[in-house]
Formats: C-alpha cells, structure tokens, sequence
C-alpha cells in the first residue's frame, strides 16, 4: 500500500504535479439539461490557485462539458504525479471510475469534497489512496511533498486525511485548522478552465451571462439534515474591499450579466452586507445577482443594501410551511417571520425563490397542507422542491440509519437510490409535489383573473391529491400483506380501538 500500482509516471517523464477534476458531467445530468445554468468547479480553480502560489504545477480537468474519454486522454497529457478528485453522492459512479482510470497508470488518487470524508472506507476500498476531510488547501500541499517521494509512509504526520494502514484500517489522523484570512487566498483560477463556454451556455439558452463567486466560507446553523464535512459549522467571511476587487476584476474581464453568489448564507453578517454595498457604490459597480440566505438574517436595512447592490432574487431556504416540522428540521426559524420577510423584499423589488423539502421525518399529509398555505400566503416569485433524503454523518442520517434500505450496490447508489422504511414511496412525493405545486398556481391563476388556468391547475392538483390517496393506501396494503393478516381483520381491529 505504500506505493501506487505501476511506477509508469514516476521519474524524469512524470508532467504535473496536480491534475485536478471532477465526477460531474452535464451530458448525464438530465434536469441541469433541461434548464442549462452551470457553473464551475469555483472549489477546485481555489485549490488550483493556492497550489500554484506555492509552487506547484497544477492542471484542472473540468468535466463538466467533457466525456469519460477525455478525462483518460488528459491524464495521457498532463503525466501527473497526483489527481484530486472532487466529489459528490451524485457523481459517485463516475468518480469510482476515475479512481479506476488513474490506478491503471499508476497515479497517486487523492478525494475531496462533501461525499468522500463519511465514505472514506468504502472509497478507500476502491483505490483512493487518501481523502482530504476539510478545507483541501493546505492539506493538499502537503500530500503533494510527501506522496511522490515517500508514498503513504508517514502520512500518519499529515492533518485532515483518512487513509487505510497496512491491515487495511481506516486511519483518521487529526482534523486540521481552518484558513482563517480568505482575503489572503488568492482567487479561484478561472482561467485555467474554458469560462467563456459557461458564459456562452448562459447566453445561447437565457440571453445574459452570470459567474459564480463566494464571499464566505461554513453555516453556523443546526440543519439536521445538512452536511458540515468540508467547512464545519463555521462561518469565515472575505473583507469588503478583496471581495469588491473580485467583482470589478470579473466585470472587466469577463462581463457578465448577473452574478450568483454561492455562500450558504449570504447575509448573515448584516454590519459586512451594509459594508459591501458601500464599496460597490463608491466604485459604481452595479451588476444584478441572485444569493441564499435566511430570512432571520434580513431586515429592512438588509432589504436597503441589497437592493442598491442590484440584487435581482434572493433565495430563503424555508422548506416547510409545518412550524412543528421545521422544529424537528432544526431550522432555529418560524413560518410567520418567513412570510413576513418575503414581503419586505418583494417590498424592494427583488423576487423571492424558495426552497421546500418534502418528505422529512413525521410529515403528514396535514404538513403538506400547511406547506401549501404558506405558499399560497407568502407568494414567492418561484420555488423548488426537493424530497430529504439522509446524508451520511448528519444528525437526519443518525436519526433513520436504521431504517434506511440501499438500492443497489454502495458502488451505484445515488440519494435517489435511498429508501426509508416506514415512509411513503418516491410515487406518493411525485404525486404530492404535483398537488403542492398545482394548487399554489390554480391560486395565483384565480388571484390573477386566469379562470381557465386556474381550473386547469385545481384539476391536476386533484389528481396529485388523489395519487397521493392510491400510493399511500397501496403501502398499507403492502404492510398488511407482508404482516399475513387479511385487510378486513385489520379494519376490524381499528374499529374496535385494538389496532
């Protein structure tokens, strides 16, 4: 194990230091194809541009518009001494083949990201020869001076990495401190990835460009089912005037028509959000952006400053309309401020998107009731749905572990291949979603004047309602069935109070 498998990259031939990708490829992505808003990697151009201000020589493979054949025909290219890899519980397939493509030649294979540090077993198992828990930066400079020369012996000396030991034991060494001045990172490295075609994909499918940046780095909050594995529940901000650099030096270079800032909650220090949109209108910059937030962390000052910055949509992760839901969700927010915030930005002109999470642990149908009628009051201009599933190492995951059944091999599973026992089934949430989101529009069609529309959604709620109804009485049935008692003697039971 101190070695990889051949020795066919080491020595005068060897190329660069670091190739760096990731598993995700919009050619199989087939929801982000039917709306074409990507971004890239920002997480792997800031680790390309740390590592190169050390010294390194670094690649970026972004596979985003790229086939499997042209990751391997890269590697044939770049001779790298390492390759990180970036990954997810969506790309997980295609990062397991990665890993296979690089121990075919012989590469040291290091992971990152928010999927590998709770699966480090299973992906050390499957050739990683080491998983990056945390921020990647620093710790990556070390593997790339220890891993070509010394292979995996003394790596137990290296902060932040899982890796197996000579009996194949999973070692965990310490976790390592965080960065703790972003403004003293150097920017994401844009340029060694072709920009211009996210830039173009934006035009051609919505007639304007947007470019992702980050201000900050963690969330504080207790979401049960959030993941904190790369940044923990920390919250680091960059100072107003590097961040103000950024957004000129992109409106410069690259000129795009809207930004999207990508921080997990953009206005939670509202003193640095007054400061921001000060700066920005000292230098004139105004360019329209859409970021998250929470609506605990908006008032109207908030509203004020993010107005002037130009902000064209903020979206309020609100997830349920159920007060008793979000309390078990672990959201530290009410319903009533949401709505009430949601009225104070639309109040400034900036559209309301929010998010909704179907299908948390004890939701009912009387939830997904209320879940609708605070749609119906608060109005947002648009909002998405989602059905939780459990990620591991979260609180939620802890909470349903025993219950959870795989579809399918670990190797292939991805969160829609997670099923709870005792919940509904992925038909009663597609049924339900079809009646949550037709009934909010047959509302604002009536609230509009759209009679006909809004019959047209009144009926297709129905029939969500109504399969909602079939699945859930298909599961009982399915229970009954499994449990050897006939339908009618549970029935009977239930009469008699004995069920």
């Amino acid at each position: 194990m101190n070695r990889p498998d051949t020795d066919t990259q080491r020595g005068p031939g060897r190329g660069c230091d670091l190739l760096l990708s990731h598993g995700y490829c919009l050619a199989s992505d087939e929801h982000e194809r039917e709306i074409m808003m990507p971004y890239p990697p920002l997480g792997l151009l800031y680790l390309s541009s740390h590592l190169k201000a050390a010294g390194f020589t670094v690649e970026v493979h972004d596979s985003t518009f790229a086939s499997p054949a042209d990751f391997d025909d890269h590697l044939a290219a770049a001779r790298p001494a390492v390759v990180g890899i970036y990954a997810t519980l969506m790309t997980r397939a295609r990062v397991l083949e990665m890993i296979a493509q690089c121990r075919e030649r012989g590469l040291w294979v290091v992971l990152g990201g928010p999927e590998p540090a709770p699966n480090a077993a299973e992906y050390l198992a499957r050739g990683a020869h080491a998983v990056v828990v945390g921020e990647g930066e620093e710790t990556l400079a070390e593997l790339l001076r220890h891993l070509p020369e010394r292979g995996l012996d003394g790596l137990g000396g290296i902060p932040g990495l899982r890796f197996l030991d000579e009996h194949q034991r999973v070692v965990a060494t310490p976790p390592r401190a965080q960065i703790r001045d972003l403004s003293a990172q150097p920017w994401p490295d844009r340029e060694a990835i072709d920009l211009e075609r996210y830039l173009r994909t934006w035009r051609d499918h919505h007639g304007g460009s947007s470019i992702s940046l980050v201000t900050s780095r963690g969330c504080p909050y207790t979401c049960r089912w959030c993941s904190h594995d790369v940044y923990g529940r920390s919250h680091r901000r960059r100072r107003v005037e590097e961040v103000a650099d950024e957004i000129a030096h992109l409106a410069e270079r690259y000129r795009p028509d809207q930004l999207w800032y990508t921080d997990d909650v953009f206005t939670l220090n509202r003193p640095w959000v007054a400061a921001l949109a000060a700066e920005l209108g000292r230098r004139g910059l105004r360019i329209p952006f859409e970021c998250i937030s929470r609506a605990d962390r908006i008032d109207e000052e908030v509203a004020d400053a993010l107005a002037e910055m130009g902000c064209r949509r903020l979206w309020i992760g609100s997830e349920s309309g159920s007060q008793r839901i979000l309390d078990r969700m672990g959201r530290r927010t009410t319903v009533a401020d949401v709505q009430t915030k949601t009225a104070l930005l639309r109040s400034r002109g900036i559209e309301v998107g929010m998010f909704i999470m179907l299908g948390y642990e004890g939701e009912t149908v009387d939830d997904l009731r209320a879940t609708i009628d605070h749609l119906k009051q608060s109005a947002p201009d648009i909002f998405l749905t989602t059905v939780a599933y459990p990620i591991r190492g979260t609180d939620y995951y802890r909470e349903v572990e025993g219950r959870i059944v795989a579809g399918g091999p670990w190797s292939e599973r991805t969160d829609r291949d997670l099923r709870i026992e005792g919940r509904h089934s992925r038909r009663y949430y597609r049924h339900a979603t079809r009646w949550m989101v037709n009934e909010v529009a047959s509302h604002r069609a009536r609230i509009d004047g759209r009679t006909l529309a809004g019959l047209r959604s009144w009926l297709k709620a129905r029939v969500g309602r109504l399969g909602m109804a079939a699945t859930s009485r298909q599961r009982e049935e399915a229970a009954v069935a499994a449990s050897g008692r006939g339908w009618g003697e549970i029935e009977e039971q239930a009469r008699q109070g004995r069920s």
